[in-house]
């Protein structure tokens, strides 16, 4: 069973590696081929479901959720953006230090979600390039995560399978004081390095909607067209909507020697390159019939092109606008699609769409917000913030604030106190049972129960034994810091093949029967594993918020190497000694 349990991990591997299905749906395949191969009987199987973990998770997903309905953060956003235009150096300081305050508490994908339109404001109305405050913002939630136990799932994953193997659970701020040296160590990286390696490119190349700005049309020009019998150069295409035409069909024949003196016919099909607010202003004049893009909306709302991105845990990922049938159920069509530097325009209804990607999307107010709402989209164009709501914010901080002391206190369990406040939640009518249950992001559900059963697969075939064994014979006899400091590189390097979660669940139990082995206490070796699964920077999928600021702040993957490549090995260095200093062994 060993055997068939290294493959199927391995099989694991490379699907995460090629990227072929979603996370949560690579992992769900992993745990089904557990179950098939009789690694695991249908109970262990599918425990992840209604593992500590991932019931925590959940309900956390629902008091974070609850935050942001209250608008508490967007009630800050105006001092936070205030504070931000002074210039660069008060930008990024604000943004970090929120970043990692909020992510301390709530999910921080949702506050990374949160702060990158606030960010792109700024960068719009100062002039700062978007790729000079993404990264810092993703990287300083990352730190914020790992201050408390619930400041990332990866902890909550680790200390409930520590409790599950009969080890004492963590403390809500029981590594409180470990993780924020490791931020301030990042937080000065931040202030002090980052800015002189982030890029800075100019602004008008970092948004989809600059960067797209020639949006490449076909259209048919109309016998009562102005245009009609005028030069190119004279015609209104090129004078006021300052569209570059690249070719012209006139009766089945392409007309191949175009220039400024090439005369306009009627019924002529012209492909164009114009800016995406030309194209829509070209929409509205009937004279230029837009072939294959004829009004979307039934009703008489105006129309306006947005640049928006699709978050974590969305789910349109995975998915192509054809399949969804997105045009005709959510009244909105898609213009282009940039997915990582890559910029589509054309057939852009067969692209599979993945998270962090960025379209250009033609539509309604109305259903703009409905999209927002429903979690499938972010909003980059524009920045509107939550209605800040005091009846709301103040009932609702005080949940979060008491299941934060209920576990802090040891009065119960994270998950008991995570479960009651959820509930509260509901009961008081913060959030109808509708919005809590879409509160929660299933994905990541699935996701880890789907990964819970790597490390019980490791567990239960003498899999975790047999590796801790192995690296007890070759690094027992050595200083134990040195074996905590191994484990923390193989850990944050394997998150840039793995989801953090995946390393965290394969790491656990290997890292259980390793501190048995050498006789040791197996806190300092979890909490290496906790703070190497979370701050990892090196590639923009170690982790989803790497990957939510990867193309609105137009990066290429060697940003993320030269900025974060450092950073992870000082991280490292740092963790190698800091880890030991406050969970001796």
């Amino acid at each position: 069973m060993l055997y068939i349990t290294i493959g199927i991990i391995a099989i694991g591997i490379f699907l995460f590696v090629k990227d072929y299905f979603t996370i949560d749906t690579t992992s769900i395949l992993i745990m089904s081929l557990f179950i098939i191969a009789g690694v695991l009987s249908p109970e262990e199987g599918f425990a992840g479901f209604n593992h500590p973990a991932t019931i925590t998770l959940g309900c956390m997903f629902v008091i974070s959720a609850a935050i942001f309905k209250s608008g508490l953060i967007d009630g800050l956003s105006s001092k936070i953006i205030q504070i931000a235009k002074l210039n660069y150096v008060a930008a990024l300081m604000v943004f970090c230090i929120t970043a990692a305050v909020f992510s301390a508490f709530i999910n921080d994908t949702a506050v990374v979600a949160i702060l990158i339109p606030m960010a792109l404001l700024v960068c719009r109305e100062t002039g700062i390039a978007p790729s000079r405050l993404l990264i810092p913002i993703s990287f300083s939630a990352l730190f914020g995560g790992t201050c408390t136990l619930i400041g990332t799932s990866t902890n909550i994953l680790v200390s409930s399978y520590a409790k599950e193997s009969g080890l004492e659970p963590f403390g809500m701020f029981e590594f409180s004081l470990a993780a924020l040296c490791l931020s301030v160590i990042g937080l000065v990286y931040m202030f002090f390095v980052a800015p002189i390696l982030l890029p800075k490119r100019e602004s008008k190349e970092l948004l989809l909607k600059t960067e797209a700005e020639k949006y490449i049309a076909e259209i048919e020009l109309q016998e009562i067209n102005d245009d009609v019998d005028i030069s190119i150069a004279k015609s209104r295409l090129v004078r006021k909507f300052n569209a570059q035409i690249l070719s012209i069909k006139r009766k089945h024949t392409l007309v191949y020697e175009i220039n400024g003196e090439t005369t306009l016919r009627a019924d002529d099909k012209i492909k164009i390159l114009i800016d995406p607010a030309n194209l829509a202003k070209l929409r509205e004049i009937e004279s230029y019939h837009l072939i294959g893009n004829q009004s979307i909306i039934d009703d008489h709302t105006e129309k306006k092109i947005y640049e928006v991105m699709i978050p974590y845990g969305s789910v349109l990922a995975g998915k192509n606008l054809k399949e969804l049938n997105f045009r005709n159920q959510y009244y909105a069509s898609v213009l282009a699609v940039r997915q990582r530097k890559e910029i589509t325009t054309n057939d852009v209804s067969h692209i599979k769409l993945r998270e962090g990607d960025l379209l250009l999307l033609l539509a309604s107010t109305k259903s703009l917000n409905a999209l927002t709402a429903e979690k499938l989209m972010i909003t980059l164009s524009e920045y509107q913030g939550a209605k800040f709501s005091l009846k709301r914010a103040i009932p609702t901080l005080l949940i979060l604030i008491g299941v934060i002391l209920a576990a802090a206190l040891n009065f119960t369990s994270i998950l008991m106190s995570a479960l009651v406040g959820s509930l509260l939640i509901v009961t008081t009518t913060l959030m109808t049972p509708k919005e809590a249950y879409e509160a929660i992001e299933w994905k990541v559900i699935f996701m880890m129960a789907g990964v819970l059963s790597m490390g019980k697969a490791l567990e239960k075939t003498g899999g975790s034994d047999i590796i801790s064994a192995y690296v007890y014979q070759n690094l027992g006899d050595l200083d134990p810091r040195i074996t905590i400091s191994v484990i923390f590189l193989i850990t944050f390097l394997s998150t840039n093949v793995l989801s953090s979660k995946a390393a965290a669940a394969l790491m656990t139990p290997i890292v259980i029967s390793l501190a048995g082995a050498m006789q040791l206490s197996e806190k300092p070796f979890l909490i290496a594993v906790m703070f190497a699964c979370s701050l990892t920077f090196m590639t923009p999928v170690s982790y989803p918020t790497n990957t939510m600021v990867y193309a609105p702040g137009n990066y290429k993957f060697n940003d993320y190497l030269k900025i974060g490549t450092p950073l992870n090995f000082i991280i490292w260095i740092a963790a190698s000694f800091i880890i030991p200093l406050f969970f001796p062994f």
